[in-house]
Parts: C-alpha cells; structure tokens; sequence
C-alpha cells in the first residue's frame, strides 16, 4: 500500500536519521570535485566569522579609544582603523558570497542526485500504487522535499553551524576582556532566547502543518478536477467544483493568515530578549567604563560582537521551523523511497528469450486485495495465432494483459513465454517483448512524432514515418500544418479518438514486438472509425502471437481461438463457429449484440 502522502501532518520526526539518509547525497561518493567545493566553502565560512568577529569590532574599538584620548595626532592611525573596520566588513559579504559561489553546485547537485532517485523509483512502484495514489498529493511530497533540501544546507552549513563558531569565539572575548559575568549573561540569554524560540515555533509549526495539509488537499482538488474536467462537464458541475476548491482555498487562507500572525509573536519575544541583553551588557561596560576598568571602546566591541551574534540569532525561529519543516518534508519524501516496489526481479532474474512466441497461463490465480478475481484460468497460445478474450464486466479481461506485462504478480499457477516463467525473468525484457494498444489512449503533450517514437528509444525520423504508414495515419499527419511536430495536447485531447488509436497502433508498430495486447482497442470508437482500425489492426496481427481482449464480439469472429470468461473462470473455448453451435454464454452476447446492432440501424 502507498503511503498516505494526502495528509502532510506528519509525525515527529528526528533529525539526525533523516540527515543520515541525505548525507551520501550531499557527500558523494566518486565525486572528489564536489568534495573540494565543500571544504572549500567550509573555509570561506571559517575566514568570514574570524574577519568578522576579530577584524571589524576591534578595528572599531581601536579608533574610539584613540579618538577619545582627545590627541588629534593619531587621525593618519584612525583612519587606517576605521578604514580597516569597512574592510573587514567587506571582506565578510565577500566570503559569505565566495561561499555561495563555490557551495552552489554541491547543493544542486544534491537536490538533482535525490529527485532524480525518487522519480525512478516512482516508476518502479506497482500499478497498484499507482492507481491509489493523488497525484497532486504526491508531486507535492516530491516538490517540498526537494525544495527542502537546498534551504536546509544553507541554515544547516551557513547559519547553525557559523553561528556556534561565532558564539564560541565571542565567548572567548567577553571571557579574557571582561570577565566571566559577561559569558554567563552571554550564555544565559541565549538559553533564554533558543527556548522561547522554540516553544513558539513548535506551536507556530503546527500551524503550518495544518496550513500545509489544507494547501496540499486544495492542490489535490484542483488536480482531480482539472483532470476529470470532461466529466465536470458532462454534469455540468463547473460551479460546484469551483465552489468546492473555494472552500478548500479559503480553509488554507484562514489558516495562513494564523500561522502569518504568529509570526509577529515571534518577533517581538526575540527583539525583547535580545534588546535586554544588548542594553544590560552595554550598560554594565560603561558602569565598568566610569571606574576606568574600560575604555569607551570597549562600549563599542561588546555592542558591535553582541549586534553581530544577535543577527543570526535573530533568525533561529525561522531556521528552526525551516528546518524542523524540512526535515518532515524530506521524510515524507524518503517514505516514498521506502514504499516498497511490490513487483521486482527475481534475484537470479535472466533476460526473456523469445524464440517463437508461444503464451501459456496455468492454472492462474489473481485478485485485488481480498477479492478473487481469476479462479484458476488455462490458457495456450500457440506461435503466431490469434485468441480473443470476451466475457461480461469484472471477468478478468484486463487483468489478464497486467499480468502478462508484470504489472501484478499471480497469487497461484504461472505464466510462461516460450516455457520460461515470466516471473523468472527481467521486467524490462518481458515488456520489450510485448506490446499493447489499450483501450483509452493517453498520449503525452507533446507532439506527434515524439508519441510515436515512443514506442522504441532513438528511432529514426524514417522508421517512424514508417509506422505511421503502417498505421494509417501518415497521410492525416502530413496534412497537418506541422506534420510531425503538432502538438497533441495535454492527455492527447487534440485528436479524436479514432486518431489517438492510430498514434497507439503506430507507437506500437515502432516497437515491433513478437508478442501483441490488444486491450479493447475499438469498442469506445464509432462503427465507422472501428471497422477502419480494425483492419488495421488485423492486418499487424500477421506474423505476432495476439490476444484481443475485446467488447464487440463482431471484432473477433477472424480469431483462431476465443475464451469466454464467466466469473474469473473459462466458462467456453473456441472458434467463433464452434461457440456460436454450442449455444451457451458466447452466442448469447452475440445475439444480443446483434440485436443491438439491428436496432442501432433501424434508428439511423
């Protein structure tokens, strides 16, 4: 089962094992360039806390104090030291930006090596994931765990980690110049500060969580619908699903506003507490100041250090949360990772070696969940023959074309290809060898071309051609003012239905597979549209082992053998003469279909 990726309330998760799982990401093996880049940004992380904490304050301090002995001989000096203090200033933008620079590419690099693993697993989980799954829901995971990687290095390597350093080196100043109540006052306020930081932001993060969950339903919503907008049409429903995402968006914007709120709370908590301890130290130098213990400089190096620690400071609630977020968000993105793939390679998988092209299924047993839906079903395909599959709704038609193709794996008997268990050899090698022209033809929104190349990887622009000829649908193309390269648009919703079937026809032409699916392929057409792609379709049966699953049972009647499907169990077997003698199950859909057909006429 997938994971619930519709709820992003997730559960607390530690940070540590979650880092854990991202560090070969951030740290690759076999990649000793991005490692340099990583100790070389570490290094100008180093460089800008030394500038900054020992090059500017003191250079500051150092021209107050020769300043405020009142000999205007030193001005030469106090320039040099003032200029000096712009300096070092500089000098801190200018490593913290060489560190962008050079950490840059590590960090997307990370991001690349991460989506990309998660997108090729996406496409190794099981149909059944994939049919249970909100697609919103899990393209939203995917986007906020890999938006979160980039942010969380930079708090993570440039915010938590330079301010640590930067309080340990201020620590050591207040420690040797003023004394140990300065340290404990440094350090009590800062306990001060990171606490109430993080009460706030934990209550202020389960805001979020609940502004995130409302704002991933709503993305979910708006996907479901735009992509079932045809039936929002149907039923003339645009005002109610426009109603229905309003709801969804206004439940999100209630919550934002909330979390937004909250977040001046945060601000004011952390201005008070860092203000007191910016005045209450400030105060106590110059009391220290006014005994001549210190200099009117040393005013100015305790406010300038404590100024510069509280910037970072000043920004722990948002790191906090953004890291606390981030790591929930690349949690839920390493539960996809973990979602295991229910059909996989045997470990001693070998490529499928197709020979002839002979399909048997014994004794097969299949069914969703808890529900039974192949009972035991025989069935031999002889090299190069033709069999149709018919039977009333549920029968198990389909699942028959999933199972050949791997897409479930049988609970019982098997399923070989020229006796080799098609359970005993690679994924890639068994569906190389088949190929299918489904019912509902779903074309990618590009253009015609690239659907039909599809169908083998780097065909030539020739081969191609070919197949659309070979398909009938050369001569609709060229007429088309881009030819090949017209778009189809999203779904392929550009074409018509009879076209969209060509395009499949043609894409699986290119593939030219020994073996051959046809999944109801004409029974949402026309009868005109269906009586021409049938003779398509029967023309590239010639020479291919084909399965026809097929509604019209007047798609058929050329079939070598026909399996009629009766409650997940062979009910007849034959020939379309054979059954129609027999009089049982297949000749009564017949004749009811004829009938239906009759009176379809009489109509017209």
């Amino acid at each position: 089962m997938p994971p619930d990726t519709s709820n992003s309330r997730a559960v607390e998760r530690p940070l540590l094992p979650t880092l854990r799982r991202f560090l070969p990401y951030l740290w690759p093996d076999g990649s000793p360039a991005l490692k340099m880049r990583i100790a070389g940004a570490m290094l100008f992380v180093l460089a800008s806390k030394l500038v900054q904490v020992y090059g500017a304050p003191f250079a500051l301090q150092g021209a107050v104090d020769r300043m405020a002995s009142g000999s205007r001989s030193d001005v030469t000096l106090v320039v040099l030291l003032v200029v000096g203090y712009a300096a070092a200033r500089f000098g801190t933008v200018l490593f913290d930006n060489l560190r962008n620079v050079v950490f840059e590419r590590v960090g997307q690099e990370a991001t690349r090596g991460l989506a990309a693993n998660v997108f090729r697993h996406l496409h190794q989980l099981s149909l059944r994931f994939h049919l249970e799954r909100r697609t919103g829901a899990v393209t939203k995971v995917v986007e906020r765990g890999t938006k979160s990687i980039d942010t969380m290095l930079y708090f993570l390597l440039f915010n938590i980690a330079p301010t640590v350093l930067e309080l340990a080196l201020v620590l050591g100043i207040f420690w040797t110049r003023f004394g140990m109540w300065l340290v404990t006052a440094t350090l009590v306020m800062v306990a001060i500060y990171i606490a109430a930081t993080r009460l706030i932001t934990d209550w202020r993060t389960r805001l979020r969580e609940t502004m995130n969950e409302l704002d991933t339903g709503a993305v979910a919503h708006a996907v479901d619908s735009l992509l079932n907008f045809e039936t929002v049409k149907y039923f003339n429903a645009e005002a109610r699903e426009a109603a229905r995402y309003d709801r969804a968006v206004s439940a999100y914007a209630a919550a934002a506003v909330k979390s937004e709120n909250s977040l001046a709370l945060l601000n004011v908590v952390q201005s008070l507490i860092t203000n007191a301890m910016l005045g209450g130290g400030m105060a106590i130098v110059v009391y220290g100041w006014a005994s001549g213990r210190f200099t009117p400089g040393d005013v100015v190096l305790v406010s300038t250090l404590l100024s510069q620690l509280f910037r970072p400071l000043d920004l722990l609630g948002m790191v906090y949360r953004t890291v606390r977020q981030g790591v929930i968000d690349m949690g839920a993105m390493f539960d996809l990772i973990d979602t295991p793939a229910e059909v996989t390679d045997a470990p001693a998988a070998v490529p499928l070696n197709v020979s002839r092209g002979a399909v048997r299924l014994e004794n097969v047993r299949f069914g969703y969940d808890e529900r039974e839906i192949l009972k035991g079903i025989d069935l031999d395909v002889a090299p190069g023959s033709t069999v149709a599959v018919v039977g009333s709704s549920g029968a198990g038609k389909s699942t028959l074309a999933r199972l050949l193709f791997r897409f479930y794996d049988v609970t019982g008997g098997r399923i070989t290809i020229d006796g080799q268990d098609i359970a005993q050899v690679t994924q890639a090698s068994l569906r190389e060898a088949i190929g299918i022209v489904p019912q509902d033809t779903v074309l990618f929104n590009d253009t015609i071309g690239y659907n039909i190349a599809y169908g083998r990887a780097g065909a030539s622009r020739e081969a191609i051609h070919a197949a659309a000829h070979g398909a009938a649908i050369a001569g609709f193309i060229e007429k088309l003012p881009e030819g090949y390269d017209t778009r189809v648009g999203e779904r392929g919703l550009k074409l018509s239905g009879g076209e969209k079937q060509r395009v499949a026809i043609a894409r699986t032409l290119l593939k030219d597979p020994p073996i051959l699916i046809l999944d109801e392929a004409t029974s949402a057409l026309d009868s005109r549209t269906e009586a021409e792609i049938q003779a398509t379709l029967e023309r590239i049966e010639r020479g291919r082992t084909t399965i026809v699953i097929a509604h019209r049972l007047s798609t058929i009647v050329h079939a070598d053998q026909i399996i009629v499907l009766d409650a997940g169990r062979v009910a007849e077997r034959g020939t379309h003469a054979d059954l129609l003698r027999l009089r049982g199950l297949y000749a009564e859909m017949w004749t009811r279909q004829q009938a239906e057909r009759d009176k379809a006429e009489a109509a017209e």
